[in-house]
C-alpha cells in the first residue's frame, strides 16, 4: 500500500475567509489588495489509494431549511424570492396580510390618486420615468389600449430585466411597452421616438423595496452589506469610496444639504476620524458609528426615535450624493415641458423635502411662465389605509401639473 499522504488545510479557516472577504470588499469599493500568504497545517492522513473513495463518502449536505415562519435574513426568504416555489403565491399573500412587502418585490404607492391625475386613455403615449418593479406601469398600460404606448425608463441593470420580463409575461409586447435602460435626465434622447410628445408622465423618485431589502445592494442599515448605495452598481463610485474622499467639512455640508441633518458636524467628525483608522466598507460599520454619535449627542427620552431618524437621513444623504440625484432631477424638470403635448398630465412622487422643494418650485415657475395651466398647490399624501397597510408610503408626497394648451 502506498505510504499515507498528508492532507493540508488552511489554519484558522473561518477567520481567514472573513479577512479575504474583507479584502475583496475593500478592492471592490475603494481599491486595494487582498493578497495574503497562507499558513497550512495537516488535517490528517488519507491513503492515496483511497482518496477518491473518501471524497465520495463525504456526508450528504441537506438543503437549508426555511428559517421559521418569518425568516429575518433576505437570503433565507426563498418562498418569497423564488416564483417557481410551490408556496410562492400563498407566502406573498401572508406577508402582505401582515402589512409587509414580500422580499424581492415592491408595492406601488398612491396608485388610485396617480390614475386620477394622469387619466390615461386609449391611443395616448405615456412615460413611466422610473419603472422600478413595474407596479404603476402595470396599472397604466391597460388604459392606453388599444393603440397607446408607454415608454418605461430605469437605470438599474439588475432589476430592469426582471421587471421587463414580468411585464412581457403579462402580455405587453414591444409595440405597446418600450423599455429603455437610461436615466430620466436623458429625456431629450427619446424625442425621435416619442412623436409629438407625451400625454402623461409619471416619476416615482423613491428607492424600490427590492433594492432596499437586498443587503448586497447596500441601501439598508439594518443588516450588513457593502456600503454601496448606487442605483446602477456598474457606474460611479460607491458610498464607501465617497466617504474615503471627503474631509470633515465637506461631509458635514453633504449631510446638511441632502438630508437637513441636525447632527451633521458631529457625524462628519466621527465618520472621518474612524475612516482614518479603518475604512468604512459596510453598512453596519457606518450604522454603528451613527448610533454612537446619537447616544453621545441625543436626549435619553427620545433616543430610539432620534437614532432611527439619523440613520435614515445619513444613508439618504449618501445615496443622493452617490447617484447625483438632485442634479438629475433638476435636469429632468427642466427638459420635461418640451416633451409634453398640450394638455399633458404630470405626476411626481417624492419622498423627502429636498426632492419635494425642487418639484414644487419647478411646477410653480412653470405656471408663472404659463407653461403649465395648473399645478398642485399642496401635495397629496397616501391615505390612512395605505399608510397602515404599507408603512413605506408614509413619507410620500404626490404633486401634479397640467401642460398649457
Amino acid at each position: 500500500m502506498d505510504p499515507p499522504t498528508k492532507r493540508w488545510g488552511v489554519r484558522g479557516e473561518g477567520s481567514h475567509l472573513r479577512e479575504l472577504a474583507s479584502g475583496k470588499l475593500r478592492e471592490q469599493l475603494i481599491g486595494g489588495s487582498s493578497e495574503r500568504s497562507e499558513q497550512v497545517v495537516p488535517l490528517g492522513y488519507i491513503s492515496g489509494d483511497n482518496q477518491s473513495m473518501t471524497d465520495e463518502l463525504q456526508p450528504h449536505k441537506r438543503r437549508v431549511r426555511y428559517q421559521g415562519a418569518n425568516p429575518r435574513r433576505f437570503q433565507d426568504k426563498y418562498k418569497e424570492l423564488n416564483p417557481a416555489a410551490a408556496a410562492h403565491d400563498s407566502e406573498l399573500q401572508k406577508v402582505r396580510a401582515r402589512g409587509q412587502t414580500p422580499a424581492g418585490t415592491h408595492r406601488p404607492i398612491c396608485v388610485r390618486e396617480i390614475l386620477e391625475i394622469l387619466a390615461p386613455k386609449p391611443g395616448e403615449t405615456g412615460l413611466d420615468a422610473t419603472l422600478g418593479f413595474g407596479g404603476h406601469a402595470l396599472e397604466i398600460l391597460p388604459h392606453l389600449l388599444p393603440g397607446g404606448r408607454l415608454f418605461a425608463l430605469d437605470v438599474d441593470p439588475i432589476e430592469l430585466p426582471r421587471t421587463e420580463a414580468r411585464l412581457r409575461a403579462a402580455g405587453f409586447g414591444e409595440a405597446v411597452l418600450l423599455v429603455r435602460r437610461m436615466n430620466f435626465a436623458g429625456l431629450p434622447h427619446l424625442r425621435p421616438d416619442m412623436g409629438e410628445g407625451f400625454d402623461l408622465v409619471l416619476a416615482d423618485l423613491g428607492v424600490s423595496s427590492m433594492q432596499i431589502d437586498n443587503p448586497a445592494r447596500g441601501f439598508t442599515y439594518k443588516v450588513e452589506g457593502p456600503l454601496d448605495l448606487r442605483l446602477n452598481p456598474q457606474r460611479g463610485r460607491s458610498a464607501a469610496a465617497l466617504l474615503q474622499s471627503l474631509g470633515q467639512s465637506e461631509l458635514a455640508e453633504l449631510l446638511r444639504e441632502n438630508s437637513d441633518e441636525p447632527l451633521a458636524e458631529a457625524l462628519a467628525r466621527a465618520i472621518v476620524l474612524a475612516g482614518r483608522v479603518t475604512p468604512i466598507l459596510t453598512t453596519t460599520l457606518l450604522a454603528d458609528l451613527v448610533r454612537r454619535v446619537v447616544r453621545a449627542e441625543g436626549a435619553a427620552d427620545t433616543l430610539e426615535e432620534d437614532t432611527r431618524g439619523t440613520l435614515q437621513r445619513t444613508f439618504q444623504a449618501l445615496r443622493i450624493a452617490v447617484n447625483d440625484e438632485f442634479k438629475v432631477l433638476d435636469q429632468f424638470l427642466a427638459y420635461l415641458p418640451s416633451c409634453l403635448k398640450p394638455g399633458a398630465r404630470v405626476a411626481i412622487l417624492t419622498f423627502h423635502s429636498g426632492e419635494d422643494r425642487r418639484v414644487k418650485k419647478a411646477f410653480q415657475a412653470g405656471q408663472r411662465a404659463e407653461i403649465y395651466s395648473s399645478v398642485a398647490q399642496e401635495p397629496i399624501r397616501a391615505s390612512f389605509e395605505e399608510r397602515r397597510d404599507n408603512p413605506r408610503s408614509s413619507s410620500a408626497k404626490l404633486r401634479w401639473a397640467v401642460k398649457a394648451d
